[in-house]
């Protein structure tokens, strides 16, 4: 059974270090984010406004049990976890905040920050903060702009009054700049996507074609020669026969328009290796 520990900063600090010990020393994630758990829960609500080293050790443990729990591939509980002690995200202290959209930026999921970025960059208790502009800058450049959301990109960036005019016209400009781009990546996308197919399937017909006339001949060798090749298995011929498709055709398999139909190009193989051995008997074994 774990201790029973005296509620106060002084306890919390104490359990701090020791979920930093496991988390870094000890690599034992599940006892780190324990002991930040019981660091948060001996705080309680907390002492009022001006308890600075109050905030720091609660901020702190958070940090390390976001660290933990993204070590533990438990990241989808972190926005939950952080809130159960901060109650909303207006509360949440910058560098937890940073810490989350980082998180969910990282591992693709940056929609999961819309709600609770949005919310503290709006409240009124954070404008006046120093880390409002970093923080804004982070929010639109991991969340926002990566999802195409502009116009909100926008409104958020005029909406913040603890912004100079200074900061606002330079992420307005980060914000058009990277419209430009999505727009620009659209335009030469989608005709190259038109394309491609198209010249997929050329080039799948012309590759079909050569491997049907290389079988064809092979078919006729195999005819003509069947007495002698009985004796050879038949899956050192398949070896043998791909790997000469492979240098007629000279098909470079590291290239990135041969991914896309290869796999066809091994069923249509397969099918026509069948066609070629179905017709072929082995000669009758005489005594």
């Amino acid at each position: 059974e774990p201790p029973a520990w005296a509620p106060g900063p002084a306890q919390a600090a104490a359990l701090l270090e020791e979920a930093a010990d496991l988390l870094v020393l000890h690599r034992d994630f599940a006892a780190a984010v324990e002991r930040c758990e019981a660091g948060c829960d001996s705080l309680g609500a907390g002492p009022g406004p001006g308890h600075e080293s109050f905030a720091e050790v609660k901020c702190s443990l958070c940090v390390v049990g976001i660290q933990a729990l993204a070590e533990m591939n438990r990241w989808r509980e972190v926005l939950s976890w952080v809130l159960q002690y901060y109650h909303v995200p207006e509360h949440l202290p910058p560098k937890v905040l940073e810490l989350c959209i980082l998180l969910y930026s990282k591992v693709r999921e940056p929609q999961v920050m819309l709600e609770a970025g949005s919310s503290w960059l709006r409240a009124q208790a954070n404008q006046r903060l120093p880390e409002l502009g970093t923080l804004l800058e982070l929010y639109l450049a991991e969340v926002l702009l990566p999802l195409g959301l502009f116009e909100g990109a926008e409104e958020l960036v005029r909406g913040c009054a603890g912004l100079d005019s200074e900061q606002q016209l330079a992420l307005l400009g980060t914000v058009r700049e990277s419209r430009r781009r999505w727009a620009l990546r659209e335009e030469t996308r989608s005709p190259a996507e038109e394309q491609q197919e198209p010249a997929t399937e050329t080039l799948l017909g012309v590759l079909s074609q050569k491997l049907l006339t290389m079988l064809t001949l092979l078919r006729r060798a195999l005819r003509s020669m069947s007495n002698h090749f009985y004796l050879l298995p038949y899956k050192k011929m398949l070896l043998a026969t791909f790997l000469l498709y492979l240098v007629v055709v000279r098909l470079d398999p590291a290239s990135p328009t041969s991914l896309p139909f290869i796999y066809k190009l091994v069923q249509l193989f397969r099918q026509a290796w069948a066609a070629v051995l179905s017709p072929i008997h082995r000669p009758p074994i005489r005594d």
